[in-house]
């Protein structure tokens, strides 16, 4: 029979696969000595088994009663007994972190007959005489959840019954209510439960249980769950596993609590203590922001015993993860229980300390270092930040919850910021405190604004985990947001629409937009800050180690695509190892255009066709000398012309409308006419699939030719001038190994002509670029006349899927990301089922073929981190992306490297 269920003594943190994160780490905590309270988890498999078949596997309900029994007989007591009564919690927990985003309910195993129990097991604990009030607020707040989470109830009435509840007692706060407030309050969600539900509140214990079970089994396909795993690039097949944990009380009075303690600054990564904590409170009170948190440092002085177990069980905790550690914890009339851990979320400017200051403490390897990096964390390392010498309006200022700088227009919901930003705005998300219901308005803000909550609120957490800028807790800043404004305390008022500036990295908040400076990460690769600078902080060496580490690590080369002098020079800077990709067709801008266009239109008029040419060949051999001197030996790959037709000829509709507009004024271009007839002669539908590439060399004369003369001029001009030029000459757009043999044989004649005209050793490599479908399924012939392949995975993607990018992402690709059909858009992230496998047959057949036979690729995939690591497991030589991205994939073939070794030794 399966096993379903695992009590915390059996498990343990490398069991996240079966118990989840949060099983797993719950385990292992009570394995190592901490005070976790009693309980077990449901795994992931009964999770699935749910989601597949409707309905749990018939073996679990009779394996959470065996090990309900066995709870209840360790705590005394039973499941919602009438006098003293075991509560428990249930609470999801993904193999990954998803905060907030499934469902969790506490206080299970009450009703109308063990609330009285609960009061009177709690009655020598309350402070202030308030006999009862923590069982009603308990009560009520298993309702509520039980409602929202289970029964599917707006949490809109709820809140607005407590409200009233508050209104009527004339305060804002709801510890102000007593029990006799909160057992009215308790009636009044009963009643909301019957209206909404169309059934009453259940009274029996063992079905609360089963259907809050169930909830969080279905929580997993929610909308917000799925939105997030999306933006977070998790698989939807994991499933979550399902904690019930014996309930401890924070809730208790004013010497209990609950709080979430961070072992170092997740915004910073400074070693040191951090998190907050809240009196007199439960559960889900900390991260949900409802009530502005103590440091959690003035524990210390509140209840220095448990202060001092919490460090000490901090300190055990990191040494025994070795990492930054997320810990949530409540304290019961004194008593300190640890209710979750995990390796915990933090920026990306943290990461790359942490992981540095690991290294150097001896708990870490560089190899692990450069493993707890992300090539996306160094990506927003690489953002603008504010100028500081800007003349600013700050109006406010709050917690530094997630680094960045951003602006945009102030937005009060998640509705309207999902629509602004779909319209092309910039938008701030203001939000008194977030929930997990504002996730695509996060999503789509770029920065995220509460007056409540601290670094451990739904919205720091959520915010860090995605790299977002978020300011939380600005107490002074008063959001109206059904008024849908903001105001400060100097009575600036800020309307929706207006814009503003947030910074994460100080906490402050501004009015107007603030203009941006480059990172000083970006001033590091640029070589403007030296990493032994007295300029450079902590966070610029810490990058330094980190990418001198990759570096040693890496086995795949690191190129850039670059196409003028000034990108290749810059593309050095960023530690690029040559050039992948010179896109020539990108030469052809402005003026020059008019020169293709001449070529392209001349027909069979040879004269024509010559004096173009002649007039281009200088202007190429110019343009390569700059690039092959810029890049001072290291590789270039020079592709030959590949413009989609319709990108050099004159636009067929403005070219009739002129003609037809002569004619009607009695006017005749006969230059016009025959442009217009030649336009239309060589007009195709669909461009991207007509005549472009090597079939454009393979129709012009000399087109191909011209540029091949350019770039071994220029090779031998470098060479004459004590350089040197080594040079890849790579055929576009190649279907069939013909059509490569055609112009790799011309090409090898003009090469050996100008070295023997110049006596300069031009050597260069010819290749082709692999962007067809039957290219990749026919590598093994095209190798045979190929020196190198590289792999174009915009136009592999393109022609593999049978879609235009231009076109398409716009048009549907939202619709196939929110249904599933795409977990990302195969242009960002490379489809490895679809063309991975062309690309994986090609270098197979191609390396068989000529064993010798050098590897690329020079897509924009080429910089993308997942795609990096696919590109390692393939056998790539090297991989060519954009100049600004090239320490993301210095950094991602290193991961990948790593990666790849420790699958190897397991």
């Amino acid at each position: 029979m399966p096993k379903f269920v695992y009590d915390f003594t059996e498990g343990n943190k490398d069991l996240k696969d079966l118990l989840g994160g949060k099983g797993a780490n719950l385990a292992e905590m009570t394995n190592i000595g901490l005070p976790v309270p009693p309980g077990f988890t449901i795994t992931t498999d009964a999770c699935r088994v749910y989601l597949e078949q409707g309905q749990e596997p018939p073996e679990l309900r009779e394996q959470v009663s065996e090990y309900l029994d066995a709870l209840e007989a360790k705590m005394g007591k039973k499941l919602g007994q009438a006098d003293g009564p075991l509560l428990v919690s249930v609470r999801s927990g993904a193999k990954f972190s998803m905060p907030g985003m499934m469902d969790t309910v506490l206080n299970i195993g009450l009703n109308d007959e063990s609330v009285h129990g609960l009061a009177a097991q709690a009655a020598e604990a309350e402070a202030g005489g308030q006999t009862g009030r923590f069982a009603w607020d308990s009560y009520r707040r298993l309702i509520q959840m039980f409602g929202k989470t289970v029964l599917g109830i707006d949490g809109e009435h709820f809140d607005e019954a407590l409200d009233t509840a508050k209104h009527a007692k004339g305060t804002q706060n709801d510890l102000d209510l007593g029990a006799d407030d909160l057992r009215g309050l308790v009636e009044a969600f009963k009643a909301i439960v019957e209206k909404e539900a169309g059934r009453p509140f259940p009274q029996d214990p063992r079905e609360q249980m089963d259907l809050a079970i169930r909830a969080v089994f279905e929580s997993w396909n929610g909308d917000r769950a799925k939105l997030y795993r999306r933006q977070e690039r998790i698989p939807n097949d994991l499933g979550t596993a399902v904690n019930i944990c014996s309930m401890v009380f924070g809730n208790l009075g004013m010497d209990s609590g609950t709080g979430v303690a961070f072992t170092r600054d997740p915004a910073s990564g400074q070693t040191g203590v951090y998190g907050d904590y809240l009196q007199n409170a439960q559960g889900e009170d900390v991260v949900a922001g409802i009530r502005n948190t103590m440091q959690l440092e003035e524990l210390g002085s509140l209840d220095p015993k448990s202060y001092a177990e919490l460090t000490a069980i901090m300190a055990k905790l990191e040494e025994h993860y070795r990492d930054l550690c997320d810990i949530e914890f409540t304290i019961e009339s004194g008593k300190l229980w640890m209710l979750q851990t995990r390796v915990g979320k933090r920026t990306a400017a943290a990461a790359f300390r942490i992981a540095v200051q690991l290294v150097d403490e001896g708990r870490i390897s560089s190899d692990e270092a450069v493993d707890r990096v992300t090539g996306a964390q160094l990506a927003q390392l690489m953002f603008p930040r504010f100028d500081e010498n800007a003349k600013a309006d700050r109006i406010a200022t709050g917690m530094n919850a997630s680094p960045g700088a951003a602006s945009g227009k102030a937005v009060f919901d998640s509705y309207t910021a999902v629509k602004w930003s779909r319209s092309g705005e910039k938008v701030i998300l203001i939000r008194r405190e977030t929930n997990p219901d504002d996730l695509n308005g996060m999503i789509a803000a770029q920065g995220i604004l509460t007056s409540r909550g601290g670094k451990t609120s739904h919205a720091a957490v959520v915010a860090r985990g995605m790299g977002k800028t978020c300011v939380c807790g600005a107490e002074s800043l008063d959001v109206d947001t059904k008024g849908r404004r903001m105001t400060a305390p100097n009575g600036e008022v800020v309307e929706e629409g207006d814009v503003i500036s947030v910074d994460g990295t100080n906490g402050a908040v501004y009015l107007g937009e603030v203009p941006v400076v480059a990172s000083p990460v970006v001033e590091y690769f640029e070589g403007r800050l030296g990493a032994d600078s007295p300029k450079a902080g902590d966070l610029v060496k810490a990058v330094h180690r980190i990418m001198t580490w990759s570096d040693e690590r890496r086995r795949l080369y690191v190129r850039a695509n670059a196409d003028t002098p000034e990108d290749a020079a810059r593309a050095r800077r960023f530690g690029a190892q040559g050039i992948g990709l010179c896109r020539t067709e990108h030469m052809f801008l402005g003026e020059r255009r008019a020169l293709i266009e001449r070529l392209i239109l001349a027909g069979d008029d040879d004269e024509e066709r010559q004096g173009a040419l002649g007039e281009l060949l200088p202007m190429q051999r110019d343009d390569f000398v700059a690039i092959f001197t810029a890049m001072g030996g290291l590789p270039v790959t020079v592709r030959l012309l590949d413009p989609p037709l319709h990108e050099f000829l004159p636009d067929i509709t403005e070219l009739s409308v002129r003609v037809a507009v002569a004619e009607a004024q009695g006017e005749h271009n006969e230059g016009d006419l025959r442009l217009l007839q030649a336009v239309h002669k060589m007009h195709e539908a669909n461009p991207m699939l007509g005549l472009r590439g090597v079939r454009l060399g393979l129709v012009i004369p000399g087109l191909f030719m011209m540029q091949v003369r350019a770039i071994a001029e220029a090779a031998a001009q470098v060479a004459k001038a004590g350089g040197v030029a080594r040079v890849e000459i790579m055929v576009p757009l190649v279907g069939a190994v013909q059509e490569l043999e055609i112009v790799r044989d011309e090409a090898q004649q003009v090469l050996d002509e100008v070295k023997e005209r110049t006596g300069a050793d031009v050597r260069s490599l010819i290749g082709t670029m692999i962007e067809l479908p039957r290219a990749a399924l026919t590598a093994g012939q095209i190798a045979e006349a190929a020196q190198f392949f590289s792999f174009g995975t915009n136009d592999l993607t393109q022609t593999t899927w049978g879609f235009s990018r231009d076109d398409v992402e716009g048009a549907f690709f939202s619709a196939y990301l929110e249904r599933g059909i795409f977990g990302v858009s195969p242009f960002e992230t490379l489809d490895r089922e679809g063309v991975g496998k062309l690309v994986r047959i090609a270098v197979e057949e191609g390396r068989k073929a000529r064993p010798e036979l050098k590897l690329g690729v020079c897509g924009e995939h080429g910089g993308d981190p997942d795609s990096v690591h696919f590109f390692h497991e393939v056998g790539l030589d090297y991989v060519s992306c954009s100049p600004f991205r090239v320490p993301v994939a210095r950094l991602e073939a290193a991961r990948a490297a790593i990666e790849s070794a420790g699958s190897d030794s397991r």
